[in-house]
């Protein structure tokens, strides 16, 4: 059928979401949610909910042809330059459309290519498509309690029982894991070779006898993050992903996709703190006027090195450290956000009120920390940057 025009293909996109959205209009203050919590406060059924009403409108934009726009034919995309899935998400944004959780980003973003590069016909026919589509949701089973940011130091085992493989194991901070279908683990299969060499990834339906899901309470009064227990868990050699032993080529596969994404992380936020700022019903002292002029130049810088990655991607490179440097920014922006927004309401921000926009605030201010961890800890950011930007010496094995 050929490459289309952009602006065509703008156009196109422009007629589409107008008959599935209304357009987004700039919010008085005070109007809607004043919602700006890092990580939802939701029940089982509300983020089941929620999982739902957001997979109905990618299911719809798949069949539109908008929602595999880089992807080939062969998985229901339409083989168009990353440039296309550029423009169609700036013209999304202009439409109130759901907000994705983070489950779609990992199932789309991180497992389904991950599954295409390094999965087996069967799998790719299998999962691919349909993760694309959200037929099928996916979480990511990669920390461990043991392990920290090193995942090579996993522990959770994969031992072979014949012509099958047999899991324990227990991982931790796992997004999501109450309404996935599937996870993909990093399991350790050869304990004697070197901890990089022993590693081996497997698709875990997360319906599987032995698989327990554990909610975590988190200090911000919800568990959007869970403990998942893998207790003798059965699988077939059908639900290895790539060979035995590349498990750790697996997870760099998902984790280089996963610092690609992470960059415009909390800039919604911050332009929320600057509006708390223009809506205080008061002057701004100077120490005020400083910190909101400090978030919105880091916001811009932000956005800016989000840009640059988005160029590479466009020009065909490999993003690299500039993926790191969003990561960094974001969790900056995040924390200066906290600071600004803790500057502008004082004891406020501690008051359960009716007060629109105030108490909201800690949600973020209590959430926000845990993405120096989340996505990729900032300590790792710091070492690719060191390694191989400023080429300093490697962090010790």
């Amino acid at each position: 059928m050929g490459t289309p025009d952009i602006d065509t293909f703008v156009a196109e996109a422009r007629a589409w979401l107008a008959t599935v959205a209304e357009p987004r209009t700039r919010r008085a203050w005070g109007e809607g949610s004043d919602s700006v919590a890092v990580f939802e406060n939701w029940t089982a059924e509300e983020e089941r909910a929620q999982t739902d009403r957001i997979r109905a409108y990618e299911q719809a934009k798949f069949d539109a042809g908008f929602g595999a726009i880089t992807w080939s034919e062969q998985y229901g995309g339409r083989d168009l330059p990353t440039s296309y899935l550029l423009a169609f998400r700036r013209v999304e944004a202009e439409y109130d459309v759901p907000r994705r959780t983070e489950m779609f980003p990992v199932t789309q973003q991180l497992i389904a290519p991950t599954i295409a590069q390094w999965g087996s016909e069967e799998q790719r026919a299998r999962y691919v498509r349909a993760m694309l589509r959200t037929d099928l949701i996916a979480c990511q089973l990669f920390s461990e309690t043991g392990a920290g940011s090193d995942l090579a130091a996993v522990r959770t085992r994969a031992v072979r029982d014949g012509d099958a493989w047999v899991i324990d194991g227990h991982k931790v901070w796992t997004s999501g894991a109450r309404i996935a279908d599937h996870g993909l683990a990093i399991t350790r299969t050869d304990p004697a070779a070197a901890k990089h060499a022993g590693l081996t990834a497997f698709l875990v339906p997360m319906d599987a006898a032995g698989v327990q899901v554990r909610p975590i309470r988190q200090m911000t009064g919800g568990s959007s993050f869970n403990e998942v227990y893998l207790d003798g868990v059965r699988l077939t050699d059908a639900h290895r992903l790539g060979p035995e032993g590349q498990g750790w080529k697996v997870a760099l596969t998902v984790l280089a996709s996963e610092r690609l994404d992470s960059g415009n992380l909390g800039l919604d936020n911050a332009d929320q703190a600057v509006e708390l700022a223009r809506n205080l019903g008061r002057p701004l002292t100077e120490l005020e006027r400083d910190q909101v002029a400090d978030l919105v130049t880091r916001s811009y810088v932000q956005r800016l090195t989000g840009m640059r990655v988005a160029a590479a991607v466009v020009a065909g490179h490999d993003a690299g450290p500039e993926a790191s440097v969003g990561k960094l920014l974001a969790t900056d922006t995040m924390a200066r956000t906290s600071e600004v927004v803790r500057t502008l309401l004082g004891p406020d921000l501690t008051v359960e009120s009716d007060r629109w926009g105030a108490w909201a605030w800690t949600e973020h201010v209590i959430g926000a920390p845990g993405y120096r961890i989340a996505g990729g800890t900032d300590e790792i950011q710091h070492n690719i940057l060191a390694e191989r930007v400023l080429g300093l010496p490697r962090e010790p094995r």
